[in-house]
Protein backbone atom coordinates (compact mmCIF):
# COMPACT_ATOMS: atom_id res chain seq x y z
CA UNK A 1 0.00 0.00 0.00
CA UNK A 2 1.39 3.38 -0.97
CA UNK A 3 0.75 6.26 1.36
CA UNK A 4 1.10 9.75 -0.02
CA UNK A 5 0.59 11.43 -3.37
CA UNK A 6 0.62 9.27 -6.47
CA UNK A 7 2.54 11.93 -8.39
CA UNK A 8 5.93 12.85 -6.80
CA UNK A 9 5.65 16.33 -8.36
CA UNK A 10 2.76 17.06 -5.99
CA UNK A 11 5.04 16.84 -3.00
CA UNK A 12 7.71 19.28 -4.25
CA UNK A 13 9.08 21.77 -1.75
CA UNK A 14 8.87 24.86 -3.97
CA UNK A 15 5.10 24.86 -4.51
CA UNK A 16 2.61 26.97 -2.64
CA UNK A 17 -0.43 25.53 -0.90
CA UNK A 18 -2.69 26.75 -3.73
CA UNK A 19 -0.43 25.16 -6.35
CA UNK A 20 -0.43 21.86 -4.46
CA UNK A 21 -4.23 21.91 -4.20
CA UNK A 22 -4.57 22.68 -7.91
CA UNK A 23 -2.05 19.99 -8.88
CA UNK A 24 -3.71 17.51 -6.53
CA UNK A 25 -7.13 18.12 -8.06
CA UNK A 26 -5.89 17.59 -11.61
CA UNK A 27 -3.88 14.51 -10.58
CA UNK A 28 -6.94 13.01 -8.91
CA UNK A 29 -8.96 13.48 -12.10
CA UNK A 30 -6.28 11.81 -14.22
CA UNK A 31 -6.32 8.59 -12.16
CA UNK A 32 -8.56 6.17 -14.02
CA UNK A 33 -7.86 2.95 -12.17
CA UNK A 34 -8.43 2.34 -8.45
CA UNK A 35 -5.31 1.38 -6.52
CA UNK A 36 -7.14 -0.99 -4.17
CA UNK A 37 -10.35 -2.97 -3.95
CA UNK A 38 -12.28 -2.78 -0.70
CA UNK A 39 -15.14 -5.02 0.35
CA UNK A 40 -17.11 -4.72 3.59
CA UNK A 41 -17.95 -7.78 5.60
CA UNK A 42 -21.59 -8.26 6.59
CA UNK A 43 -20.74 -6.84 10.04
CA UNK A 44 -19.08 -3.81 8.45
CA UNK A 45 -22.02 -3.24 6.14
CA UNK A 46 -24.42 -3.47 9.08
CA UNK A 47 -22.29 -1.00 11.06
CA UNK A 48 -22.16 1.38 8.10
CA UNK A 49 -25.94 1.26 7.76
CA UNK A 50 -26.39 1.82 11.50
CA UNK A 51 -24.07 4.83 11.34
CA UNK A 52 -26.31 6.39 8.69
CA UNK A 53 -29.35 6.02 10.95
CA UNK A 54 -27.76 7.74 13.95
CA UNK A 55 -29.32 11.10 14.68
CA UNK A 56 -27.46 13.83 16.50
CA UNK A 57 -28.30 16.94 18.43
CA UNK A 58 -27.50 19.75 15.99
CA UNK A 59 -27.81 22.40 18.70
CA UNK A 60 -25.30 20.54 20.90
CA UNK A 61 -22.86 20.25 18.01
CA UNK A 62 -23.16 23.99 17.38
CA UNK A 63 -22.61 24.78 21.09
CA UNK A 64 -19.45 22.66 21.12
CA UNK A 65 -18.20 24.19 17.84
CA UNK A 66 -18.77 27.68 19.22
CA UNK A 67 -16.95 26.81 22.46
CA UNK A 68 -13.99 25.47 20.45
CA UNK A 69 -13.86 28.60 18.27
CA UNK A 70 -13.97 30.82 21.35
CA UNK A 71 -11.37 28.77 23.24
CA UNK A 72 -13.80 27.79 26.01
CA UNK A 73 -14.02 24.06 25.26
CA UNK A 74 -12.45 21.88 27.93
CA UNK A 75 -11.71 18.19 27.45
CA UNK A 76 -12.56 15.88 30.35
CA UNK A 77 -9.75 13.32 29.96
CA UNK A 78 -11.12 11.15 32.78
CA UNK A 79 -14.53 10.80 31.14
CA UNK A 80 -12.94 9.97 27.79
CA UNK A 81 -10.69 7.34 29.40
CA UNK A 82 -13.65 5.78 31.22
CA UNK A 83 -15.68 5.55 27.99
CA UNK A 84 -12.73 4.08 26.06
CA UNK A 85 -12.26 1.42 28.73
CA UNK A 86 -15.99 0.62 28.78
CA UNK A 87 -16.00 0.36 24.98
CA UNK A 88 -12.96 -1.93 24.99
CA UNK A 89 -14.58 -4.15 27.61
CA UNK A 90 -17.74 -4.35 25.51
CA UNK A 91 -15.77 -5.34 22.41
CA UNK A 92 -13.77 -7.94 24.34
CA UNK A 93 -17.01 -9.30 25.82
CA UNK A 94 -18.51 -9.69 22.33
CA UNK A 95 -15.38 -11.47 21.08
CA UNK A 96 -15.43 -13.87 24.02
CA UNK A 97 -18.99 -15.04 23.38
Amino acid sequence: MKIGPLDPKLNSVGTTGAERRTNGASAAKSVTEPSAKVELSSAGATTALAADDVSFDKAKVERIATAIREGRFEVNAGAIADKLIANAQEVIGRLGN
